[in-house]
């Protein structure tokens, strides 16, 4: 691992090593852990953990099991390519898990109790998904349908036609009966040909739709699966909810509402369906809540469930115990349980602040969930239901033993509008109040994202730096934010950037009013919707003294004749740049690009599709033609987000530049 060498960075070191924070290698470096999934009897636990391969520059994801609540054990080691997805077979003997094989994600099966891992598919067109049937002889999964572009080429060479350029899913079976086959052969058998004919998958689904989302029936006896147009975006509006009959090898539709409708469960029983929909709602899918309902496998019984509960339900589960799900309330995540036949929903109390994703055993009884309190790294618990005698199976935060974190506060403040915005506050560990500290702004995304106390708020921003540093981060919830109910969301809606800027600038100056801020030594940055928010107050705020603008939107009208889901640009401004073009200039940083001042970093991945480069250069042009400091950083190869690590680090040390530059008034050179 690199480390700061150069007499150049002595100041840096200094401050590191004072205040014993991590370096920008040691904070990607990171493991995480996810995905935890209980066996059947509830007495082991599978898992995801994520690390970081320097050498081969990626992020590795292996499975980890943790048998009777001893400590886990490496289960899976992909030599290329990472390990994810990993489910019990029904009778708790087998995981069947994805990984990468020649090029391609393919099923492959492992022991419970470890061993070899054998490859149960070879498909060509990759494996996104997969289940296994309730009776564990069969795993359905979808593949890409293949397109046939090789016979076009020899004629006519390369070209493409916008929107008709996918690859569908389709799904597919195949017979697992690993007691009998894999159990049976040795390891040089399984890869002869002769007995590959045993595990040749048969096609269930297939047409002129893409398939998305399914599940199996409890009973085995059908599958209701997710049926849109084709793959792209854009398409989840018009997703439908079939039925796969597995004896009549027949499909029928059971949910076909105007707009978008999704899978969510099925009962235990198999005799009902939990779904979530738009209904007719096609203008307003990006801000609204989702509804869910619960439908009877023959279409009759409509009943909707989770109106009670002012945000975006997600992570449901229909076991023995009941139908569970998650939500943001504010800044914690919250578990419910909801009475499928009232509709009515009751928190559950969980010993860990907030939860994320979970798992049932096939009784109810036990729970495996990862979870993590507000200053802790996310850790995977088991527990009886309702979550009762809780066990911690990760120790994740020993990675911290060592780090000076400080600390997050939500904080709240009172927006020009008089709107209540909420936000964290990040302290170093050895904040006093009655000094006055720079102030780094790090504006989410989304805009539906959410910014919750964490011990290591990171990305491509070295915010634990910044507090060893001598500077405060605040991590605002503007209007549009997740947690906070459907009209918060809304907020934004006609008005994005202006509202958005109140809330940061309001923010700024509740911490100013408070005396904790210098008021000329603030920063403001943020990615995707964060980096729109970042350009809007490069060019209409004279507050801060840098930004750096991370994938960003620079002007609404390029960004929606540009990006891969124009209907967002169309919902939250409710027009086309050719029947409003006011609401558009009112909502683009490039609109007062004349009074722009503020010194602007621009990093942008170079193939982004969903906010497209041309944002990028036409900032940059226009912050240089008006002559502002400015520098445009592209990474190489990379879509909407730097997702290697090399790649990453390199982002931290721009923006640590930029704003040792710009706020402290320090050069600083990136070490060889």
């Amino acid at each position: 691992m690199r480390r700061f060498l150069s007499s150049a960075f002595l100041f840096f070191s200094i401050a590191l090593t004072y205040a014993q924070a991590p370096t920008f290698e040691e904070v990607i470096s990171l493991q995480s852990v996810g995905s935890p999934r209980v066996s059947p009897d509830g007495q082991h636990v599978v898992f995801t953990r994520s690390s970081t391969d320097w050498e081969n520059n990626r992020f590795d994801t292996e499975i980890w099991l943790a048998k009777n609540g001893e400590d886990p054990l490496l289960l899976t080691h992909t030599k290329e390519g990472s390990s994810r997805s990993p489910r019990w077979s029904p009778d708790g003997r087998w995981i069947a898990f994805l990984a990468s094989r020649d090029e391609e994600t393919q099923i492959l099966l492992i022991r419970a109790n470890g061993g070899e891992a054998y490859g149960l598919t070879e498909t060509s067109g990759g494996v996104s998904s997969f289940e296994w049937s309730p009776d564990g002889k069969q795993i359905v999964f979808a593949q890409r349908r293949k397109r046939e572009e090789e016979k076009q080429e020899e004629t006519y060479g390369r070209f493409g036609v916008e929107d008709e350029e996918y690859e569908c899913n389709e799904l597919w079976v195949i017979d697992v009966n690993p007691d009998s086959f894999y159990e049976s052969l040795l390891p040089a058998q399984l890869e002869d040909s002769i007995y590959l004919e045993e595990r040749k998958p048969k096609k269930i689904i297939s047409g002129d739709f893409h398939v998305g989302g399914y599940l199996w029936s409890p009973t085995g006896a059908f599958i209701a699966y997710n049926r849109q147009p084709d793959p792209l975006p854009n398409s989840f509006f018009h997703a439908d909810v079939y039925l796969y009959d597995v004896a009549n090898d027949t499909s029928r539709v059971l949910v076909n509402n105007l707009s978008a409708d999704g899978l969510l469960a099925w009962s235990p029983d198999g005799e009902q369906i939990a779904f979530r929909s738009s209904v007719d709602d096609s203008v307003s899918n990006y801000y609204q809540n989702s509804r869910q309902f619960i439908i009877g496998r023959d279409g009759n019984g409509e009943v909707e469930v989770g109106l009670d509960v002012d945000e975006d339900l997600n992570g449901f589960e229909w076991t023995a115990a009941g139908l569970t799900a998650t939500a943001w309330q504010k800044t914690r995540r919250i578990f419910y349980q909801i009475d499928s036949e009232t509709g009515a929903s009751r928190e559950i109390a969980t010993p860990v602040e907030n939860l994320y994703s979970y798992s049932f055993s096939k009784d109810g009884d036990r729970i495996a969930f990862s979870a993590r309190n507000d200053q802790d790294l996310t850790e995977i618990y088991i527990a009886n239901y309702p979550f009762a005698q809780t066990k911690q199976i990760t120790q994740m935060g020993d990675q911290l033993a060592n780090w000076h974190t400080g600390s997050s506060d939500v904080v709240s403040w009172e927006s020009m509008d008089r709107e209540t915005i909420e936000g964290v506050l990040h302290k170093p560990s050895d904040f006093d109040p009655a000094r006055k500290y720079p102030l780094m702004v790090v504006i989410h995304g989304g805009p539906t994202g959410i910014s919750t106390p964490q011990p290591v708020p990171a990305y491509v921003y070295p915010q634990l730096q910044w507090m060893a540093k001598g500077a405060l981060i605040l991590r605002p919830n503007y209007r549009g934010s997740a947690g906070y109910g459907a009209r918060f969301r809304a907020l934004n809606v006609r008005n994005l950037g202006v509202g958005d800027a109140w809330d940061v600038e309001s923010g700024v100056q509740n911490l100013i009013d408070k005396g904790i801020v210098h008021s000329d030594s603030v920063a403001a940055m943020g990615w995707s919707q964060g980096g729109y928010i970042s350009a809007f107050l490069s060019t209409n705020s004279d507050r801060f003294k840098a930004i750096s603008v991370g994938a960003g939107i620079s002007n609404w009208m390029t960004y929606y004749v540009n990006t891969d889901i124009h209907p967002f640009t169309r919902q939250y401004l409710q027009a086309t740049p050719w029947s409003d073009k006011a609401v558009y200039d009112k909502t683009s940083p490039m609109t007062n690009i004349n009074q722009a001042q503020t010194p602007t970093l621009i990093q942008h991945g170079e193939f982004d599709r969903r906010v497209p480069i041309p944002n990028a250069y036409e900032l940059y042009q226009g912050l240089q033609d008006v002559g502002v400091d400015t520098k445009l950083i592209v990474y190489k190869g990379f879509g909407h987000g730097i997702t290697k690590p090399k790649e990453r680090l390199a982002a931290i040390w721009h923006n640590w530049q930029w704003f040792a530059k710009h706020l402290w008034g320090e050069e600083v050179e990136m070490p060889e």
